[in-house]
Parts: C-alpha cells; sequence; structure tokens
C-alpha cells in the first residue's frame, strides 16, 4: 500500500503541497490530474524520498519513508517522463544493470522473457539504447520494474511524447501489472488514460487534492468538465 498521511511540503511561505490524504491498495492505479504546478511531481517525490516532507507522512506498506529510505526503496520502481538509461548499453544490459541494483540476478532467459512480456520487439533487444523510441525505453522500464518484483510503481507523465499506439501499449501493461496487484500512482495531463487506465481519480489544484473519484463513477465527458472547472477556478482564485 501507498498511503500519504496529512502529507505536506513548504518552499518559504509557499505550499507545493498540503495536507495530502491518499491511499493506493494492492491491484488500483490511481491517476493525478492537474496542471503544471498542481503538486503532482511533489508527491511523487516525497514518495521517492527526494525531497522531505514540511510535515505529514508518505508510507510505503506502513513504513514512513522519511525513516526507512532504503527499505521502503525496495519495494517500488519508478519511471519518470524521460526514463534514464544508459545509453552505449543494449536493452539487455541495462536490465542486467538496474535489476542487479535492485539486488536480482536474472539469467539471460529471465531477461529476454521479462523484455518480451514488456512489449519490446525482439531484434530491438540487443541494440544500444541510443537506438530507442522513448516508448521503447519505457517498455525497458517495466522490464525492469517487473526484474525488481517492484509491488508499487511511481509514473511521472509515463505517456507523454508517446503516439498513441505507443499510449495504447504502455497502458496495456498497467493493466497486467495492476491484474498482478501492483499498486500504481501515475501523474498525468492525459484525462483519457487516466480515465481508460486509472481505478481513482485525483484532481490536484495548487497543491491540495479537491476531488477523488472512482473512475467507474464518472464518464470521459463528465471528467473533462469537472476537470476544466477546477483549472478555472484555479486561474480565478
Amino acid at each position: 500500500m501507498l498511503e500519504a498521511l496529512s502529507l505536506s511540503k513548504k518552499y518559504d511561505e509557499k505550499y507545493a503541497l498540503k495536507d495530502l490524504d491518499l491511499k493506493v491498495s494492492e491491484g488500483e492505479i490511481y491517476c493525478l490530474l492537474g496542471a503544471n504546478g498542481a503538486g503532482k511531481t511533489t508527491t511523487i517525490n516525497l514518495f521517492l524520498n527526494f525531497i522531505s516532507p514540511t510535515s505529514g507522512e508518505a508510507r510505503i506498506n506502513g513504513i514512513n519513508v522519511a525513516d526507512e529510505p532504503v527499505a521502503t526503496k525496495g519495494a517500488l520502481a519508478y519511471i519518470p517522463e524521460n526514463l534514464m538509461l544508459y545509453p552505449n548499453l543494449t536493452g539487455i544490459e541495462n536490465l542486467q544493470f538496474f535489476a542487479g541494483l535492485g539486488g536480482k540476478q536474472p539469467d539471460k532467459a529471465e531477461i529476454v522473457q521479462l523484455l518480451e512480456g514488456a512489449g519490446l520487439q525482439k531484434e530491438a533487444f540487443d541494440k544500444r539504447v541510443s537506438q530507442y523510441s522513448k516508448g521503447m525505453r519505457q517498455k525497458v522500464g517495466i522490464a525492469i520494474a517487473q526484474a525488481k518484483k517492484a509491488e508499487h510503481l511511481l509514473l511521472d507523465e509515463p505517456t507523454s511524447g508517446l503516439d498513441p499506439q505507443a499510449s495504447n501499449e504502455f497502458a496495456s501493461l498497467l493493466a497486467t501489472m495492476r491484474e498482478n496487484g501492483v499498486a500504481v500512482l501515475m501523474a498525468t495531463h492525459d484525462l483519457f488514460r487516466a480515465k481508460e487506465s486509472g481505478t481513482h481519480i485525483g484532481i490536484m489544484k495548487s497543491g491540495e487534492l479537491v476531488h477523488s473519484i472512482m473512475s467507474e463513477e464518472i464518464t470521459l465527458t463528465e471528467l473533462e468538465k469537472l476537470y476544466l472547472e477546477t483549472m478555472k477556478s484555479a486561474i480565478y482564485a
């Protein structure tokens, strides 16, 4: 479980995140929507312990991230908007390296199976990552998460810049991870993907979670209307 308890981050007198309460359980995909500066990436960074909270707690499996950063990182994987892989290494070599950092040592057959499961074309396995598209790099990221046997997945704009086919393939991979019981927290601007992939949707404004909805309880048209109304109120607030 990923859990935020009155989680806040303040810079000088301005809140980047204020009193966030949020829970993502096994097999759930929680999608955070909001404009730039709404607090989505700050939330992700607090769970990763990249920054320290001003108050409140980010918890992974009931453990405070700030108290046990190494232990909690071992339970999660992170895929940012631009996944940093080693460009001069192949897909197989990158997976070997990052799996090793996570304490796993999959053999060649397991690595091939993981990359195939993530949807990477076989002809790309032995090519340098510098030749990969963004969608191909994201697939390696999913394979790394699976190699690590991550219980939780944090995503920051993972479909930004992907073409429709690559975005749809990424959504299919998320669905598989959900079926495997992974808890996913995703920051995104993509309303369609949030509605199609998410089990829960949150809309953030000025560092606060102002709406939290189960995706099955709202249509895409209703979500778009609610989002635009929320953003409009943010502009004129």
